[in-house]
């Protein structure tokens, strides 16, 4: 009896790497942004300021993992990535708005739309990272 050999092929796996390429910049770009107008001022704003550290940090270490753990988690990392630019950008626009913490944002501030772009992007891109890494599993 002849043996066939079988050929596996991971499908996806250059898409999946593309994604978590393009996500840990997204990330690593709003961490960017945060610590720029950090910089600028907003760090003398209540809250708002120590708020900002928080998203450069939570930023910058999302994009270092995604780019570092095995594929078994890489759904999760990616939905706490999804989760970073989603909140950032959900607290950009109720600043916007109505008002955060006694603060009322522009869309005229440095980096408004950026911000806006980066942020979208970043939750859209991230989200269905982790949707796609689940589905491939």
């Amino acid at each position: 009896m002849t043996r066939t050999p079988v050929r596996v092929r991971r499908t996806g796996t250059p898409t999946l790497w593309g994604l978590r390429l393009l996500g840990a910049a997204l990330l690593a770009a709003t961490a960017w942004i945060h610590l720029d107008l950090w910089r600028d001022g907003y760090r003398d704003v209540d809250v708002i300021g120590p708020a900002f550290l928080l998203a450069v940090v939570l930023g910058s270490g999302s994009a270092a993992l995604l780019l570092v753990v095995p594929r078994a988690v890489l759904p999760w990392v990616a939905a706490l990535g999804a989760l970073v630019c989603g909140g950032t950008l959900a607290a950009l626009l109720v600043s916007t708005w109505v008002g955060l913490f006694g603060f009322r944002e522009s869309t005229a501030a440095a980096l408004w739309w950026e911000s806006f772009w980066v942020e979208a992007a970043g939750a859209l891109v991230l989200a269905g990272l982790a949707w796609l890494a689940s589905a491939r599993r």
